[in-house]
């Protein structure tokens, strides 16, 4: 049986059978507002304070006090400390962004990891990343090379991508087959607001339910309800993967 990192987010391990296998790149999508961010920052958080896992933060759209108040926003008010203690590393848009070239950006990246010992990465997002390459050629040869690295370098990663489409099965790009999980965070209004939902679509070398759980955000950041709601978002005869 493959060594399992914890998520961190209540309910979800159970879905996985105890986590996500160590060493794997697994893609968490859906469209904005779903909790994704959050999902990073508390895979990061938790994998420090219950594990001793050290994480970097790798962000192309937030600056560092925006993902220091995202944290502080849903309860982990010492995620600051756990950065400025070199607990968490922070690489934020201010920083990955002045550099225009894929080699230079993972070197950047490498610099960081070979600094200290790391466990857990977060990419966010890897819709931004993906702007470094010019063809589908390229973005694949770059995104397998990415994710040998990261492995390679003993991590164990959520690449977090902004997805447009409500249902998953209508948006399968070129990242979901070349990622060793997906995870769906998925959102629909009500009168009242939006009820969340999570799927894991797919996770190699693991046997999970792939049925739709009900997910909440609040304090302690997001919890999933390991029971199925009984909701179908979507007709799916088959497995899109």
């Amino acid at each position: 049986m493959p060594h399992l990192v914890s998520t961190g987010v209540d309910g979800l391990d159970s879905i996985l059978g105890g986590g996500i296998t160590e060493r794997s790149t697994v893609l968490v999508s859906g469209n904005p507002g779903t909790g994704k961010s959050i999902f990073g920052i508390q895979y990061l958080y938790t994998g420090v304070t219950e594990h001793g896992d050290r994480g970097v933060y790798v962000s192309f759209e937030e600056n560092e006090e925006d993902i220091r108040e995202a944290a502080e926003s849903v309860g982990f008010e010492d995620f600051g400390d756990l950065v400025d203690d070199g607990e968490i590393v922070i690489l934020d848009k201010r920083e990955m962004l002045r550099i225009e070239d894929f080699t230079e950006t993972i070197d950047r990246l490498l610099e960081t990891v070979a600094e200290g010992e790391f466990d857990r990465l977060v990419l966010d997002s890897l819709s931004m990343f993906q702007l470094f390459f010019e063809d589908e050629h390229e973005k694949r040869t770059s995104l397998l090379k990415f994710s040998d690295i990261l492995k390679e370098s003993g991590l164990t990663s959520l690449l977090i991508n902004e997805q447009g489409a409500v249902f998953p099965d209508t948006e399968i790009g070129l990242e979901n087959f070349l990622t060793d999980g997906n995870i769906y965070l998925i959102q629909t209004p009500t009168e009242s607001g939006v009820n969340r939902y999570v799927w894991v679509a797919k996770m190699r070398k693991q046997d999970i339910d792939t049925d739709i759980f009900p997910l909440e955000i609040g304090t302690g950041g997001l919890t999933v309800h390991d029971q199925a709601g009984g909701f179908a978002m979507m007709e799916r005869s088959e497995s899109p993967f």
